[in-house]
């Protein structure tokens, strides 16, 4: 097999409140022998704020990392949601917009790159490197591990931009986890909307949403959940104690990064990975399944 090598666009969450995030992406691709080149100079890709504001301002900053990625060969790696989704969406509306693509080469003053393929790590693990040879390379499987892979809203919508995956019924998420040895949870609220960044200005709502999240995946008998987006990481983990107190519950549910898992069954020591980061701690659930 032809060695597999990527530009890497982290992203601001990954440099900062998700630094756990990154840290477990880069031991997983280390440990699978998968390249990753961090893009020089990358920005911000705007992610929410930008288009909600200016539309203009949004796809030029996802077009200026486009054009920054051909300084490192190979499709551009992607790990968060958000950025996945931005990038994308400038790609898809340049391709079809003349007149918003000669905008955004004014403002960034530069030609739009439009070739570079955007993978989020989901598609990577699964299309490029392969679900068996990623079976293969476990070391530490994740038996008995029940877990509910959550997309939330941006992974596969809206149906003609990410293109990563069915948009009402994915599996990409689950493939990844049942080929590290995992089970995974049918549950009713894996696309549903956590609150995303009103985490901030609307705490009820991120609480009512994110409740619901947390009450679906523990009925339907999950140990913990697995996520690629910081947005619903923060409000799934951080907010977790606030809202059992809210809703005068317990749920006590880790909320994993993808990478988090697949690294520990690939044998990667914990204290690579940025489990400590973790506001609900997981090491009983580990040490009781054995992974640990």
């Amino acid at each position: 097999m032809t060695a597999l090598s990527y530009s890497y666009y982290p992203g601001c969450s990954l440099h900062a409140s998700a630094s756990e995030y990154d840290l477990s992406t880069r031991e997983v691709f280390a440990s699978l022998g998968i390249g990753l080149e961090e893009i020089p100079d990358w920005i911000c890709c705007g992610a929410t704020p930008a288009h909600n504001v200016d539309e203009l301002l949004s796809l030029s900053l996802s077009a200026k990392n486009l054009e920054l990625a051909e300084q490192v060969p190979g499709d551009m790696a992607v790990a968060c949601a958000s950025c996945f989704s931005r990038l994308k969406f400038a790609q898809h509306i340049l391709s079809e917009n003349e007149t918003k693509r000669k905008l955004v080469e004014k403002a960034i003053d530069a030609p739009v790159h439009l070739e570079r393929r955007v993978k989020h790590l989901l598609e990577i693990l699964v299309r490029d490197y392969g679900l068996e040879q990623l079976a293969t390379a476990v070391k530490k499987p994740l038996s008995d591990l029940k877990i509910a892979c959550y997309y939330g809203c941006l992974l596969t919508r809206p149906t003609d931009v990410p293109n990563l995956d069915c948009t009402e019924a994915p599996t990409i998420m689950e493939q990844v986890m049942e080929a590290v040895g995992a089970q995974t949870v049918a549950w009713t609220h894996r696309l549903e909307c956590c609150g995303a960044n009103f985490t901030l200005s609307r705490p009820p709502v991120v609480q009512q949403l994110s409740n619901a999240v947390l009450e679906s995946a523990k009925i339907a008998g999950a140990d913990c959940i697995v996520v690629a987006c910081p947005l619903c990481h923060g409000n799934l983990d951080i907010r977790q104690k606030e809202i059992e107190g809210v809703y005068e519950t317990s749920y006590g549910l880790p909320i994993f990064y993808l990478t988090q898992l697949v690294g520990l069954a690939l044998g990667v020591p914990q204290e690579r990975l940025g489990l400590d980061a973790l506001i609900v701690s997981p090491q009983k659930l580990l040490r009781d399944k054995k992974i640990n």
